[in-house]
């Protein structure tokens, strides 16, 4: 069984991390599938296009810090195993800045230049614009965002993330914990990451019976954070939600909750730079804030099996080598690395056909916070994400905290239905998606 091995350092013994599946089920894959391994390069080349730099680096930047780990992880036992040779990893890193017109740029580079076997990638508008030029030759790309699916991007995977659908677990935990909490307004910006997430927070809502008393969709250039929590407070509001809003929007938008005087719940899809807002507001007013990603040295985690399989050690070595830098995706992609890596191996090919036939055919796939089925169709027109357990996270005595872990199926086999609806009434299902993108040009860059 092939082992995956972590070093931390000199004075720290290795990491073992096992493989999911069994020798005969491998062996039954392999059969199964091409054997293309005849002029595969020494090293293989991975692609990273992502925002390295500007307002969205910290969905991006983080993500390659982890990468970097976890390929030299690899690459200090030998490299990919492949048909009983080793084959080293190389990451190629393009910084698009959440500019469509970069990522086009990037993509060319990194598939023309570089020949690249997988393609990890932010996702959303950046996407748009090359989605066509990576179905066409049918290279395996991996998104943190499912709601980039659809059925005409069978080679489009969301293996890591499920945003925004993850969403619905922290307003779940807060209607069971927290009944008295009635009224909510939310905000959060109109492009491919605010529109599904307010949809996903409106189902949540719908079905906690909460009711939703005021909503703003901004653009996302928009800065007046004052204005918008004036506007959300003056309907006397019992949480405040700034759903997927950019790290610098949701750093702007708490801190003006404080200076207004707020004093109830505050949620939102992600937190990160915690510590300071802490400092910038006050401990006592981000204590019971609630998110969605937890820092990878909660206890909660010491008992999950994935990638890795020693989270805190990860945590550890990239506090390490990227001192305060962690995000919600420091660990998205390395994870999305290393369910890419079992496929090979399994597959005996890095061709994507057989690589995705491998993800598929082995049937529970382990995520990051458990095993997960692939999902998708009644929304996206696929199944190509993954879901399963997610945490909610909140702020306890000034650190992040793991308070449960929801099961994203449950709630979608009691309440997909609202969720669909909601996708709907926001043009966000794939079908809507397509005929939109034909009538309008991609964004600019944008700067919250």
């Amino acid at each position: 069984m092939c082992r995956l091995r972590l070093s931390i350092g000199k004075d720290t013994p290795s990491l073992p991390v096992m493989s999911s599946g069994s020798f005969a089920h491998r062996l039954a894959v392999r059969g199964a599938l091409p054997r293309l391994t005849a002029g595969v390069a020494d090293t293989i080349n991975i692609g990273f296009l992502a925002p390295l730099s500007g307002p969205v680096q910290s969905w991006g930047l983080p993500g390659l810090h982890g990468c970097q780990i976890w390929t030299d992880s690899v690459n200090r036992v030998g490299g990919l195993a492949l048909a009983g040779r080793r084959h080293r990893l190389r990451l190629v890193p393009f910084d698009c800045g959440y500019d469509p017109a970069l990522a086009l740029e990037g993509v060319r580079r990194l598939v023309q230049d570089h020949d690249v076997k997988m393609l990890l990638t932010l996702g959303g508008d950046i996407l748009a614009p090359v989605i066509d030029f990576l179905t066409d030759r049918k290279l395996l790309t991996a998104t943190l965002l499912p709601s980039d699916l659809s059925p005409d991007t069978p080679y489009l995977i969301a293996p890591s993330e499920s945003h925004p659908i993850y969403n619905v677990t922290g307003i779940d935990w807060l209607a069971r914990t927290k009944p008295g909490l009635r009224r909510i307004a939310l905000c959060s910006q109109t492009d491919a990451l605010g529109l599904p997430s307010i949809a996903t927070y409106r189902a949540a809502c719908g079905a906690a019976g909460i009711s939703v008393v005021k909503e703003i969709s901004y653009d996302p250039r928009e800065s007046d954070a004052a204005g918008m929590v004036r506007a959300m407070m003056a309907e006397d509001p019992d949480i405040l939600c700034w759903c997927t809003s950019y790290t610098p929007m949701v750093h702007a938008l708490t801190e003006a909750a404080h200076a207004a005087g707020f004093s109830g719940q505050l949620l939102s899809c992600t937190l990160d730079a915690y510590p300071r807002l802490i400092a910038r507001t006050s401990p006592g007013f981000m204590e019971g804030f609630v998110f969605q990603f937890p820092d990878f040295d909660d206890p909660a985690l010491a008992e999950k099996a994935f990638f890795f399989n020693r989270p805190k050690d990860f945590f550890i070595e990239y506090e390490r080598r990227f001192p305060q830098s962690w995000t919600a995706v420091s660990w998205e992609y390395a994870a999305i690395l290393d369910i890419w890596r079992m496929a090979v191996e399994r597959a005996g090919s890095v061709a994507s056909v057989s690589v995705l036939a491998a993800m598929k055919q082995s049937g529970a796939v382990m995520h990051a916070f458990g095993p997960a089925r692939w999902w998708g169709a009644e929304i996206f027109g696929i199944d190509n994400a993954l879901v399963g357990d997610w945490p909610v996270v909140q702020i306890r005595d000034r650190r992040a905290r793991i308070v449960e872990f929801g099961s994203i199926p449950a709630w979608l086999n009691r309440h997909g239905g609202l969720l669909k609806e909601q996708m709907v009434e926001l043009g966000q299902m794939w079908d809507q998606r397509q005929a939109k993108a034909k009538l309008t040009t991609p964004l600019s860059r944008r700067s919250p």
